[in-house]
């Protein structure tokens, strides 16, 4: 593969990765809190599989676009670590960081309105960060760039 000088990404397409990404964290936020907390754990359990259900499913729908592209599932498997490891890792320390720090939505259940609250401005902040992390990376070839590289006429 030649080398080609980048163009920067547009903001569009940045934000586009970011919602994707957004969308497999928040299924993997909300099913860690609501199974840790139906379990009765503490917060730090209950965090933690929150945080692997996050990358899973952020990882599972890159991983479903690209399988039904036509790669294999070692090739799709490295291409979604490719292209959501940071996206990820930015949006959940964004997220869970904000949660650590507002005490009461840390000690918040899944009945109160502080908890879907706190979750959804969580998330935004996250979206707010990570858009331009992202843009970076698409802007050099990386990140969501890798994904659309497999399936840019089967979007």
């Amino acid at each position: 593969m030649e080398h080609t000088e980048h163009a920067p990404a547009s903001w569009g397409m940045a934000a586009q990765a970011t919602l994707h990404c957004l969308t497999g964290c928040a299924i993997g936020e909300v099913l860690g809190m609501v199974i840790g907390t139906a379990l009765g754990w503490g917060n730090v359990p209950t965090t933690a599989l929150a945080v692997v259900l996050a990358f899973f499913f952020g990882y599972a729908l890159t991983m479903r676009g690209v399988l039904r592209a036509g790669l294999g599932f070692a090739a799709a498997l490295r291409v979604a670590l490719a292209a959501d490891t940071v996206s990820i890792a930015v949006m959940e320390l964004i997220d869970n960081g904000t949660i650590a720090l507002w005490p009461a939505a840390r000690d918040a259940g899944l009945p109160d309105a502080l908890f879907w609250g706190s979750l959804a401005i969580s998330l935004v902040l996250a979206f707010l960060v990570t858009t331009p992390v992202n843009r970076w990376m698409i802007g050099r070839g990386l990140g969501h760039a890798v994904v659309h590289r497999h399936h840019a006429g089967h979007h």
